[in-house]
């Protein structure tokens, strides 16, 4: 169909929703995805220098309690602090842990952040970071406005040089002092967390986003392929290729978290930090204790830029290929496919500026949360329901079979059959299980800190509400403009709006051609179920006039 993440789901037009919604939810991760690499790029300009600013409390943002704990004799630090604390013994001991903080912590909260009070003082626009931010997007525009030939050549190097400074990073990482004790904190399992419903919501998500499941951007990069490719190839690579760099990358991380937690006499558990504090704290924390640290640390930023700027190439060219696939007639002439990248661009950096603000760092938790962290799941289970059940799961497998342009072999072909009933029964039913479980275990958001969780405001609340719904609410939307457009009864109306608009060589050997509009390569409408004699005569006017109305909108 050659059809980016909206088009695409002319297979079931009664359906588009799902794509409008997939949509939606990548330009928001984009607009969100973007700051983690304003605050890579941060990081990354902050580690040339001789001493890494993190690594001791002498600057000019650090508060007189900054202590560093594994450089400073922690009694000095004690009686330091009591000498200026006027209070009772009890008070003091209590509050002793409040009162001391790590210039790791205050490098992040105070200097590049500038965190406020909460969502309710957003305070000024860091313009540091917003200049990071404008550097991150002017990267991604350059890279990929010529097309998928333009970013396909740089992502040769941004997925494939991580690799190399994650194994020169492991490698620091197993020879230092503690590593094993990350790493048997990684890799050996604790099953008592199996009974977490929550381990369940979150690892399940994770798996959703890990792979981009039902964000249409898979399907706008597979959009560009040749008709007979091997997709079933690609996504058995695709997937152990994504699961080693995980693994890879946990290693990676716990092996240098074993070190600190040893050096400083505590579990891992007290060390590992969750979100971006993983990156942004707990990793910089440890790499200030090495030796030669600016340099580990310009590797280590050079790295997550680079993987972060992989992962933003899909996310934006999966966004723009779904809206120019879906108004070809307007953005396909000249130059106005790099000028909508360009306005894209543009748009994702100004909805930015409101995360780089001084309370910047609630509104990302926002857009984190809400946005699209669970609603993907109800994406996964749309798509899959719709395209086993209302296009045909056998259908959808008879055209793999006549993609791949050859017979599989037998162990190949019986693993295409089981993947069937996965795409039909187990997928759809895994996901909305996790949702639910989800929407049962909810709480509402907080932000955690080592000093104090902020209560997100109900209106902030709110806002995340609207943020989830923005997307998913394009389903019914959809749904319900078809069904009131096209003429006829309501069964009519159903088989009309679910009907397959394909192109020829798409359609299978033995297809009933009653159920099929063909179209030719420019979508127009080549020939229609009127080739069929025994087409109920109502039924045939009322898809008429609805493959009108699908010829005009396609072309607005």
């Amino acid at each position: 169909m050659a059809q980016g993440g909206v088009s695409a789901w002319k297979i079931t037009p009664l359906f588009q929703g799902i794509g409008f919604a997939s949509a939606i939810i990548v330009f928001l991760l984009n607009c969100e995805y973007n700051i983690i690499l304003s605050w890579s790029l941060y990081y990354l300009f902050s580690s040339f220098t001789a001493v890494l600013p993190w690594s001791h409390g002498n600057n000019e943002w650090n508060s007189e309690n900054c202590t560093n704990l594994y450089k400073t004799n922690p009694v000095n630090s004690t009686i330091s602090l009591l000498a200026n604390v006027t209070a009772d013994v009890e008070d003091v001991i209590s509050n002793l842990s409040k009162k001391l903080c790590d210039p790791v912590t205050e490098f992040w909260e105070r200097k590049v952040l500038n965190l406020s009070s909460g969502v309710d003082h957003p305070g000024a626009i860091k313009w540091d970071l917003a200049l990071c931010l404008l550097l991150a997007w002017i990267i991604v525009y350059f890279c990929i406005w010529k097309g998928i030939k333009s970013s396909g050549k740089v992502m040769y190097f941004t997925a494939t040089s991580p690799y190399i400074f994650m194994l020169i990073l492991l490698i620091r990482g197993v020879t230092l002092d503690g590593a094993e004790l990350g790493l048997k904190y990684y890799l050996l399992p604790d099953w008592s967390k199996l009974r977490d419903p929550q381990v369940w919501v979150d690892a399940g998500t994770q798996i959703v986003f890990t792979y981009s499941l039902a964000l249409g951007t898979l399907t706008a990069l597979g959009s560009y392929n040749k008709f007979h490719h091997n997709a079933f190839r690609d996504s058995i690579i695709f997937s152990c290729i994504n699961s080693f760099t995980s693994l890879l990358a946990g290693l990676v991380i716990f092996s240098v978290l074993g070190f600190m937690a040893k050096r400083q006499g505590v579990s891992i558990a007290d060390v590992a930090e969750s979100g971006p504090g993983l990156a942004f704290i707990a990793y910089p924390e440890a790499v200030a204790q090495m030796p030669a640290a600016p340099f580990w640390s310009v590797l280590f930023f050079v790295m997550i830029l680079l993987l972060g700027l992989d992962s933003q190439f899909v996310g934006v060219e999966g966004f723009v290929t779904a809206i120019v696939d879906y108004f070809p007639n307007q953005l396909r002439r000249g130059k106005r496919r790099e000028i909508f990248i360009g306005c894209v661009c543009i748009f994702c950096f100004f909805i930015g500026l409101s995360m780089v603000t001084e309370g910047g760092m609630y509104v990302f938790q926002l857009f984190d949360y809400y946005a699209a962290s669970r609603i993907v799941l109800v994406m996964t289970f749309f798509e899959c329901v719709v395209v086993a059940y209302i296009y045909g799961v056998n259908r959808f497998y008879d055209n793999l079979q006549m993609m791949f342009g050859y017979k599989l072999s037998p162990f190949m072909s019986r693993l295409m059959k089981v993947m069937k009933y996965m795409w039909a029964i187990f997928t759809p039913l895994f996901s909305m299980i996790i949702f639910i479980v989800g929407a049962i275990s909810y709480s509402e958001l907080d932000y955690k800190r080592k000093s104090l969780t902020y209560q997100y405001p109900s209106w902030a609340i709110g806002v995340g509400w609207i943020l989830a719904l923005s997307s998913v609410i394009w389903v019914p939307i959809v749904f319900i403009v078809r069904l009131l457009q096209t003429p006829g009864t309501l069964r009519e109306r159903f088989v009309i709006t679910t009907m397959p608009r394909l192109q020829r060589h798409q359609i299978r050997e033995g297809e009933d051609m009653s159920k099929i509009c063909v179209i030719d390569d420019e979508g127009e409408i080549e020939s229609h179920i009127a080739t069929s004699s025994n087409t109920e005569p109502t039924l045939l006017s009322n898809s008429m006039e609805y493959e009108k109305f699908l010829q005009k909108d396609s072309n607005v």
